[in-house]
């Protein structure tokens, strides 16, 4: 999956239903309005005037990555510095939680941002001042060592990239294994600091009365641990049989490719995501190979093309800016310095300067990384509107910004949109379980691990205090039980493979978000098809549908500004559910059971947690 970038607040706690205007309660004292707006205005206005710098030297130390540079992550940490001392000032928490005994009188909107102010404040309260700074300076380093690592197979240096082609493509298990452990050794590095950032997480938000770092993230969802846990092992076991069926396939498919015996549980270099986090790149549907089609275009048609599809939506062209302003492409080979591969979406004032940071080449990786990630521009874009404040804009929850991404994702793989740009013939007929299958490699494995092992090895993390001493074996226990995935060879404690994934250093404890979008995409593209479109959820093609672009930009222009249980009701008449994958993926699952006929499942009929 990938990471779009929150750099400042992220939503708040929510607590009611979409508004997007201050209506005041009749028997409101006006006093205490006045004082309440006067309030939330100062906040919303200094807030803004700190975002920008403090955006602006993430962005630098993102992009321009120089070995030995100290400048620019000294003018990160100083500008993050004066943002969390006005967002976390003892004044401001006082203020917000004065206005918050007096809720009753509040709007909507006005509980929201107080509710935000506070939310914001507990992760950097300037109450513990020093720590907080220690804690700003822990992770500007951790994200410095992570993006200036090295990667070398054989004593050559190489790129994330190159690693990804491998373990995509080859068929050598000595090169897969060589380039697996090159991805892996990052995490050596990263240990000591993620062991100072567990501690420093935590104390952090303690000042404000969480219990833990995992507890304070899960709260913007207007939840508790135990509530996020359960949903999370909830969604695993609605999709297991499915899941299980997948891995049956898996094991003997891969097998027969590498001409080895059928293991019991799939060695991690013999999947094609250093994670094992999506398998979609295992096949290929009938009829439809991208990566050729692709290689004849440039990343620039990549990056066009993707904007032209929203376009035909029915929003508005990229700001200039957008184009002037990004990192799309990978650097020249004799760059002097290196960058962040990682794709990211980016909003540095809240308002017209948008951005992203990826690394475009012309293969099907990309293509759907592109729209992904312009699902979250245009989300931004659309809440940036004088209906939401500053403070409040962000997506309905977090999951909600990545399924906008995702749900793109999902539309730029299907043949009937494929064929409107060309990349397969118009005569081609597709086959329909292998292009679900192919989905389902995606979207449905990355529920064990999203919902699983990122989020169960988070919450042992800091819920629990895992110690050190236990980081890589409890990694490699949950990778077994959840995903059935084992180490190609002995990881001990020098290892710490959970810290080669970027989320788990500098997107902490929110991982689930992932797995709750897969089931919020499904969702809506039920929605779409069905509703909007009348197709088949399996071929649609959204492009030049102003109707499904006005759905959209529907349930993006709140922003924040909304209860997201409320917003889906309001949009879907629904609660969250995952109904419509499973019924989504019911064909394959047909199938797959009559594939796995006379095989062996490896896995228990039911989840161990």
């Amino acid at each position: 999956m990938r990471l779009y970038v929150y750099l400042t607040i992220i939503s708040a706690v929510l607590v009611t239903g979409c508004s997007t205007a201050p209506e005041q309660p009749q028997d409101a004292d006006s006093a205490f309005q006045l004082q309440v707006d006067s309030f939330l205005n100062a906040y919303n206005k200094r807030f803004q005037e700190l975002k920008i710098p403090s955006a602006e030297a993430q962005w630098k130390l993102n992009t321009y990555i120089v070995e030995g540079d100290t400048v620019t992550s000294q003018i990160a940490q100083e500008a993050e510095e004066a943002m969390v001392a006005f967002t976390g000032s003892a004044g401001n928490i006082e203020m917000a939680q004065r206005f918050l005994k007096r809720k009753e009188e509040l709007s909507p909107v006005q509980l929201r941002q107080l509710n935000s102010i506070l939310y914001a404040a507990a992760g950097s309260p300037q109450i513990i001042a020093d720590l907080v700074k220690e804690k700003i300076k822990a992770e500007n380093a951790q994200t410095t060592t992570l993006y200036g690592f090295d990667f070398t197979i054989d004593k050559v240096s190489v790129s994330a990239n190159h690693i990804d082609e491998i373990l995509e493509k080859s068929v050598d298990l000595n090169e897969r294994l060589k380039a697996w452990e090159a991805s892996k050794e990052v995490g050596v590095s990263l240990k000591e600091g993620l062991v100072n950032l567990q501690r420093l997480r935590n104390e952090t938000v303690k000042a404000l009365d969480y219990s833990d770092y995992f507890q304070y993230q899960v709260s913007d969802y207007g939840m508790t641990s135990d509530e996020m846990i359960k949903a999370c092992r909830g969604l695993i076991k609605d999709i297991w049989p499915l899941y299980r069926e997948l891995h049956t396939w898996a094991r003997y498919e891969l097998a027969r490719k590498y001409n080895e015996e059928v293991p019991d549980m799939l060695p991690a270099h013999w999947l094609p995501n250093r994670w094992g986090q999506e398998w979609s790149a295992m096949i290929s549907s009938e009829g439809v190979d991208l990566d050729a089609a692709l290689s004849e275009k440039s990343a620039e048609w990549i990056m066009t093309q993707g904007e032209d599809f929203y376009v035909s939506l029915g929003y508005p062209e990229l700001p200039e800016s957008f184009y002037t302003k990004s990192s799309l492409y990978p650097l020249p080979a004799d760059a002097a310095y290196k960058k962040n591969n990682h794709a990211s979406a980016w909003h540095i004032d809240n308002a017209a300067d948008v951005r992203s940071l990826m690394s475009i080449v012309p293969n099907t990786r990309w293509w759907g990384t592109t729209l992904h990630e312009l699902g979250h521009i245009y989300y931004y874009m659309m809440y940036s509107n004088d209906s939401v404040p500053i403070i409040l804009r962000g997506g309905a929850n977090r999951a909600y910004h990545e399924a906008m991404g995702t749900l793109i994702g999902l539309a730029s793989m299907q043949p009937p949109f494929l064929k409107q740009y060309g990349l397969i013939s118009d005569s081609v007929e597709v086959d329909n379980i292998q292009q679900m299958l192919k989905e389902a490699l995606d979207y449905v494995v990355l529920l064990p691990w999203g919902a699983g092992v990122m989020t169960e090895f988070e919450h042992d993390l800091y819920a629990n205090s895992l110690p050190d001493s236990q980081f890589n074996s409890r990694w490699w226990e949950l990778k077994y039980n959840l995903q059935g995935i084992v180490p190609p060879n002995e990881r001990d404690e020098r290892y710490c493979d959970a810290a080669s994934k970027t989320h788990i250093n500098n997107d902490a404890a929110q991982y689930y978000d992932y797995a709750l979008s897969n089931v919020l995409l499904f969702q809506f593209h039920d929605h779409i098809a069905r509703n909007i479109l009348g197709q088949d959820p399996h071929n649609t093609n959204y492009y030049g549908s102003k109707e499904t672009g006005a759905f959209l930009k529907n349930l993006m222009k709140d922003g924040a500004n909304c209860d997201w249980r409320e917003h889906l009701q309001q949009h879907l008449g629904a609660e969250m559910s995952a109904k419509a994958m499973v019924n989504y993926f019911n064909p394959l699952m047909d199938w797959l059971k009559k594939e796995n006929e006379n095989r062996t499942c490896s896995l228990p009929e039911v989840p161990q947690f």
